[in-house]
């Protein structure tokens, strides 16, 4: 089946759509630092979030598309459109009743889930009753867990959608649609603390007050999790001709797929649960270290999700059709695989610079305010740093595993996330409990001044580092094994170089800007020096000609 169209342009699309629906998340994140900062209720809303999000991640977009899109693009290249609706019709019924069945038991057993996953909090009772803090975090999650579950099952359905749409190359709304789940849950909060009367002081509420707030967010999460799903709905019936829920395994390709779950789950989904890792371990830390890994995650993911993975996303289905069972197709999938690697390293490499050197004005910039204080700034953007140095790894290992995937081969990505994953959890589980010796006030030598004295601590750090050790170990492991089966593909590690020294020496400039700047307050700061960081960057690159400026901002420069 002919490519109907360039590259660049599937490409730009899905990067509109993740940007877009990124760009509300750090709006909803920005809601979060305002009004619940590096603290208790903070350590909830991760926690809450991410233990039924083990769900999501193993059934929803990282497994279906390795599981379903490769199944399902083949059949609609090979022109078989009927076979493809009853395939997919089937995939959504077992989809279903698993997850209805899974929703049900999260929500029964969720004391027993939080028990494992957020095993630090159980010692929050004692520390209360000891006068050494104000909240005690494992019920408010266990309340929490109950309400998020149901979530979760909407959002694996979407994650289907998501599945179908791309598979027709239909790529915008299934990216923008986690927007209505943003805006959910900041309307709910906006609601709750305005009906307080603290919308705009929100640092004066009591301890029962905001609790009502974070249940306020929970129940949002809830409502736009059933809309993310409802929204694409009606493009699926279309693209599709209408969709039968089955429950049969003997539909074609359903057998094909279900041989590829596992894998599938082993393979990106324990990818996706390097972060759970770290979010269980950091619970055993003081305080505010889970929190500070979601601020510092949700920064690290925006030029991965929004640049690297919509390049991966766009490229699966036609690696998917382009198969790699003759030589002209492996080099072919090679060159698909070099050029994207290319695009990707246009964005990923200066943010990889940028964060390194401008990731506590970026963090301060987005987060600072409210509850968010200046050591709560500091602490995330230490641990941002540490993920900063996995940036390029991780996303150049996404574009590999994608190749693995669309030649059929789901078991060795996976055994190579294992890896991952046991040596991020191993260096990590050392690392923090050193670096949680320093406190951040102290090391730094802050002065807070009417901020109060500091309450954290740098253990989050050191799983952050762990993290980027582990996924530099990834990334070799891929490309060792994937030299047998595509001996044509060569990383561009030249080009990613290049692009790495462009970026730091449009940083100079900034930094310069940045001193300069001393005095200022710390919103022009962080304006001026972003600003002229990155019409640095692309001013060059404009005066250059580097025709990855084409593929994202298409006839804008002509």
């Amino acid at each position: 089946m002919a490519d109907p169209g360039p590259q660049p342009n599937r490409a730009r699309v899905v990067a509109v759509g993740i940007l877009s629906s990124k760009i509300f998340g750090l709006v909803r994140e920005r809601v979060i630092a305002q009004f619940f900062g590096v603290g208790p209720f903070t350590d909830v809303f991760r926690n809450a979030l991410r233990a039924p999000n083990v769900l999501q991640n193993l059934l929803g977009e990282q497994t279906l598309s390795a599981a379903f899109i490769p199944v399902y693009s083949r059949m609609l290249a090979e022109g078989r459109r009927d076979d493809a609706r009853r395939f997919a019709g089937g995939v959504l019924g077992l989809l279903v009743a698993t997850v209805s069945a899974l929703v049900l038991l999260g929500v029964l057993l969720a004391p027993l889930i939080v028990s494992v996953l957020a095993a630090g909090f159980r010692g929050d009772a004692a520390l209360v009753a000891a006068g050494e803090m104000e909240v005690d975090r494992f019920p408010l999650t266990v309340r929490a867990v109950r309400i998020i579950f149901p979530m979760t099952g909407f959002l694996v359905l979407a994650a289907w959608a998501l599945g179908v749409l791309n598979s027709h190359r239909r790529f915008l709304l299934p990216y923008m649609s986690p927007i209505v789940w943003n805006l959910a849950i900041i309307a709910a909060v906006a609601a709750a603390a305005g009906s307080s009367g603290l919308l705009l002081s929100p640092q004066e509420a009591g301890l029962e007050t905001v609790e009502r707030w974070l249940f306020a967010a929970f129940f949002g999460a809830l409502v736009g999790g059933i809309l993310q799903f409802a929204v694409q709905l009606p493009m699926v019936w279309k693209m599709t001709g209408g969709i039968r829920p089955s429950l049969s395994t003997r539909v074609a390709g359903v057998r094909d797929a279900l041989a590829a779950v596992g894998p599938a789950i082993a393979g990106r989904g324990v990818v996706q649960l390097s972060i759970y890792i770290d979010i269980f371990l950091a619970n055993f830390l003081k305080g505010g270290a889970p929190a500070a890994l979601g601020f510092s995650a949700v920064l690290i993911n925006l030029p991965m999700s929004a640049f690297g993975i919509s390049i991966a996303a766009s490229e699966l289905p036609e690696l998917s059709r382009e198969g790699g069972a003759t030589a002209a197709a492996g080099r072919r999938m090679a060159e698909r695989i070099q050029r994207a690697l290319r695009q990707a390293a246009f964005v990923i490499c200066p943010s990889f610079v940028g964060y390194l050197c401008f990731g506590f004005l970026a963090a301060g910039l987005l987060f600072r305010g409210g509850a968010f204080s200046r050591e709560d700034n500091w602490l995330v953007y230490t641990v941002l740093a540490g993920y900063t140095l996995g940036l390029i790894a991780s996303t150049i290992s996404r574009l590999l595993q994608n190749a693995f995937f669309a030649l059929r081969d789901t078991r060795t990505p996976a055994k190579i996330a294992v890896v991952r994953l046991a040596v991020s959890a191993a260096l990590g589980a050392i690392l923090m409990f050193w670096f949680d010796r320093w406190p951040v006030v102290a090391t730094l030598g802050l002065d807070l001044g009417t901020e109060g004295p500091g309450k954290l601590f740098f253990g989050a750090v050191g799983l952050s580092l762990a993290s980027s050790v582990g996924a530099w170990c990834e990334l070799v492991l891929l490309r060792h094994r994937l030299a047998s089966k595509l001996p044509e593909l060569r990383l561009p590690i030249r080009h990613i170089a290049a692009r790495t020294l462009l970026a730091t020496a449009a940083a100079l400039p900034a930094l310069v800007s940045w001193w300069l700047l001393a005095s200022a307050s710390f919103l022009v700061q962080a304006i001026v020096v972003l600003g002229l960081y990155m019409a640095a960057y692309l001013g060059v690159a404009w005066w250059r000609r580097l025709p990855e400026l084409d593929m994202w901002l298409g006839r804008l420069r002509r």
